[in-house]
């Protein structure tokens, strides 16, 4: 972490969002700072255009629409498991790509959802007057009744979404609602050597080589594609050094309003188990795909999410691990704590909340190995399986606004899409990951702990691991539609013995254990206490600034432009012909045979990747790049090394988005892919305006 990011921070605590800072949300977006930056400034119709030309993937990514059939353009990666669970030991289309010709060879994903934001309510009176003077035991469950009671009465049918979003911590609630998309269908995958070219070792790395794209379409309830109103142009030209850009995407998650004591407990607790972890995590897979071709089909998506986690994580690790970054955010807080001190109602109001915060979040450090273990311990899609169906039963009985929050209505489709996914099952690959989980969990439990030894008995975590998996019928759909029973099935699940229902009932109530005390005793007075600490921060500084990240749509602004990398000039644009010059015919290092074949009909200057000053962070997979006009320049799919702190701060003299340019994307689908029906489909031939000011 560089000496600017440690200064930027402290300068953060005195004036609000620094320079291109910021992942902006859609009704406080900053448009006088960026027109007096810039001398441009979106309208509100502009803004409005974006939006609902912006989806996002349920499971996890950014994606927009790009044509008035509702052609989605989005990352390989974020699209990976559609691609490859449409594919066959036959027809590897991870490997091999590909391209619908026709619209009828177009192919429904098993699992995707698609919510495109349609409308934004502040409900934060109704909330915060749900759990206002409540202890902080009952502080969860009230807050959770009223957001359930909230979103159930926003989605008033299954094509809505309507999740209430918390922002900075608690101290404003906005209730998003959503159209719900579930029919969305494969049109194009490049191959996974070009899309994820560089592999783990460029991966965060700038320059970049990557055509990491895929293209969805949006199908409608009559089978076929969905008119959109609202669709992103596509720029002719794309942008050059210079250029004003905007971002629009779900930005996971960022810290950067925690207090000293959660980082400390951050970086001394949780990163260290999570790397460690995901370490293992990671030689179990790489083992595991040694195995065979089929095995390597079967793990690489999931080891590709490891590598990705692990390097991000170790980049996070690094920065509060930072003696200079550390400090200045200990003076930062410093500093807050002054200016409320300074205040005599402000210092009785709010000065107590810091403890507070340390000593819940230390209480944490003793609570976060049993909650982990068993309520998250297990990865296995078959066991996940098993947990919903028993929780279901258990769940969807009661009144809305007590159940786990999973099961509230307003969750109930996006569960259903996957709990009746009629994608592979592997039953090799769930026996090598429920062995793993098992394993772990007894290490972290330890032989002795009760549900170990219930779980375990005389077996073994391999015995366990086969027994369930060979002898479960949850790999059959009816059966898994007869359990649910549309969440009235308690009767056969009480009744079966299914050895992956049993395995799930095992752990069912420790962990259930775990999580109530879990959510009554940390989750529910860190919220109150976040909420505290929010009016504090409004206090002081007002809400002119933006809140953490939440997965949510925001936007942010930047440049194209280049950086220095310990005092090496990085430019921000590389070009296709540096792809061949850096292609070693090795993996990860190697082109695929289209793009060899190709090599002479294509323009080698057309720039390729792109560097830009946006502020992002691990959820803007698949964003769009847009221009002033509203027009596409390129597609997120990474950010470089130097931006993996940006979970905790931002530097904009180092921290860049990364993106595949727009004019590689056309040049690619025209003469790598011969894919014309796109191209053409892509062509800047109308939409509705987008306008500035």
């Amino acid at each position: 972490m560089n000496k600017t990011l440690a200064c930027l921070v402290v300068a953060a605590i005195a004036m609000p969002a620094w320079a291109d800072e910021g992942m902006w949300t859609f009704n406080s977006f900053p448009a006088d700072k960026v027109k007096s930056k810039y001398g441009w400034s979106p309208t509100q119709e502009w803004l409005d255009h974006v939006r609902l030309s912006s989806v996002r993937i349920a499971g996890g990514c950014s994606a927009s629409i790009v044509s008035p059939d509702g052609l989605v353009m989005t990352n390989h990666h974020c699209a990976h498991s559609c691609i490859a669970q449409l594919s066959t030991p036959k027809k590897d289309i991870v490997k091999a790509g590909f391209y619908a010709k026709d619209g009828k060879d177009e192919v429904k994903c098993p699992e995707i959802e698609l919510n495109q934001l349609v409308e934004i309510t502040d409900v934060t009176k109704a909330v915060q007057d749900a759990t206002k003077g409540v202890e902080e035991a009952k502080f969860n469950d009230l807050q959770r009744a009223k957001i359930a009671e909230l979103e159930k009465a926003c989605a008033t049918s299954d094509d809505l979404r309507c999740d209430v979003v918390t922002l900075y911590r608690g101290g404003k609630f906005d209730l998003y609602k959503y159209r719900r998309f579930q029919d969305v269908r494969l049109v194009f995958a490049p191959e996974f050597e070009i899309a994820f070219f560089g592999g783990d070792p460029d991966n965060f790395m700038f320059p970049r080589y990557d055509l990491d794209v895929s293209f969805l379409r949006i199908y409608g309830a009559d089978g076929k594609p969905a008119k959109q109103e609202h669709y992103l142009k596509w720029s002719a030209n794309g942008a050059k050094d210079g250029d004003l850009t905007f971002v629009s995407g779900n930005p996971g998650g960022t810290s950067r309003l925690l207090t000293v004591g959660q980082l400390e407990a951050t970086r001394d607790v949780a990163l260290p188990l999570s790397l460690t972890r995901l370490g293992e995590m990671r030689g179990m897979l790489t083992e595991y795909g040694n195995r065979g071709v089929e095995q390597r089909r079967h793990s690489e998506g999931m080891l590709f999410g490891v590598e990705n986690s692990l390097k991000a994580l170790k980049g996070r690790h690094g920065a509060l691990a930072d003696r200079k970054f550390y400090a200045s955010k200990v003076a930062a807080e410093a500093a807050f704590k002054a200016k409320i001190n300074a205040d005599a109602n402000m210092k009785k109001t709010y000065a107590g909340v810091w403890d507070a915060i340390q000593a819940t979040t230390d209480k944490s450090r003793d609570y976060r190995k049993a909650y982990a273990a068993l309520e998250g311990g297990v990865r296995s899609d078959l066991f996940g399986t098993a947990r919903t169906l028993i929780r279901a039963a258990d769940e969807m009985p009661k009144p809305n606004g007590d159940r786990l929050k999973e099961f509230a209505d307003s969750r109930i489709p996006q569960l259903k899409q996957k709990l009746f996914s009629k994608a592979p099952i592997y039953d090799e690959f769930e026996v090598a990951l429920l062995t793993f989980s098992l394993t772990k969990i007894r290490e972290d439990l330890g032989a002795d702990h009760p549900v170990v030894k219930q779980v375990f008995g005389q077996r073994s975590p391999e015995e366990i691991a086969k027994d369930a998996v060979k002898n479960t019928k949850l790999k059959d759909l009816k059966v898994r539609t007869d359990l649910f029973a549309d969440g009235k099935g308690k009767d056969k699940i009480d009744a079966s013995k299914d050895p992956m229902i049993l395995l799930a009932k095992a752990f069912d109530a420790p962990a259930r254990a775990e999580r109530k005390k879990w959510e009554d005793e940390i989750d529910g007075p860190l919220r109150k206490q976040g909420e505290q600490l929010a009016n504090a921060y409004f206090g002081v500084f007002g809400k002119s600034t933006y809140p953490d990240a939440t997965f949510t749509l925001r936007l942010s602004y930047g440049t194209v432009k280049g950086y220095l990398d310990s005092g090496v000039e990085v430019k921000p644009l590389t070009t296709l012909g540096g792809a061949f010059d850096r292609a070693t015919g090795r993996a990860p290092f190697a082109l695929p045979k289209s793009w060899l074949d190709a090599k002479s009909k294509l323009a080698l200057d057309t720039p390729f990747n792109m560097a830009t000053t946006n502020d992002i962070i691990g959820g803007n997979s698949g964003s769009p790049v847009v221009n002033k006009e509203g027009e596409v320049v390129g597609l997120v799919f990474d950010g470089n090394i130097q931006s993996l702190g940006g979970e905790f701060g931002f530097d904009e003299s180092v921290n860049r988005t990364v993106s595949v340019h727009s004019s590689a994307l056309i040049e690619s689908l025209d003469k790598v892919y011969g894919a014309r029906r796109i191209v053409e489909e892509l062509r800047p031939t109308g939409g509705t305006k987008a306008g500035g000011k």
